[in-house]
């Protein structure tokens, strides 16, 4: 690294990319997404165990 620069944290890179707001919502959607996606296919499984 050149003496004069500052090391760069991977933080600041990822946010010097995407907004911060967006990263945010990105992981809570991704979350409530695959919630959704375990709670159907619990639906599915206790659907198919009372036939």
């Amino acid at each position: 690294m050149p003496q004069g620069e500052n090391p760069v944290t991977i933080r600041a890179r990822i946010e010097s990319k995407f907004p911060r707001g967006l990263v945010i919502r990105l992981v809570a959607y991704l979350f409530v997404g695959h919630l959704f996606a375990f709670f159907v296919y619990l639906l599915f499984v206790l659907g198919a165990q009372n036939q």
